[in-house]
C-alpha cells in the first residue's frame, strides 16, 4: 500500500503532503525532525491519508494536492 498524507501542524496553520508505504514511521520522522521542510513547524499530526494499491496514482493523487486546486480542495473536503 503506498499513502498520500497530509499532516498538520499543532497551530494548524501549516500542512505538509507527503507519500509513503509507511504513515507511521514517516509521521514519527517528521516529528524527529528528521525532514529539512517540516523540522520548523513541529510537532505534527495526521489530518489525512489515502491509500493506494498502484504507486503511479498515488504519484498522480500527490501531485494535484500540492497543486492551487487540489490544495483548496483539500481543504474543503479532507
Amino acid at each position: 500500500m503506498i499513502c498520500v498524507y497530509i499532516i498538520e501542524s499543532e497551530d494548524r496553520i501549516h500542512w505538509y503532503i507527503g507519500i509513503t508505504d509507511d504513515v507511521d514511521r514517516r509521521l514519527k520522522e517528521h516529528n524527529s525532525g528528521r525532514c529539512i521542510h517540516t523540522n520548523k513547524y513541529k510537532p505534527w499530526n495526521i489530518k489525512s491519508y489515502t491509500a493506494f494499491t498502484d504507486r503511479n496514482r498515488a504519484e498522480v493523487f500527490e501531485k494535484y494536492l500540492k497543486s492551487h486546486s487540489g490544495r483548496a480542495f483539500a481543504k474543503k473536503h479532507l
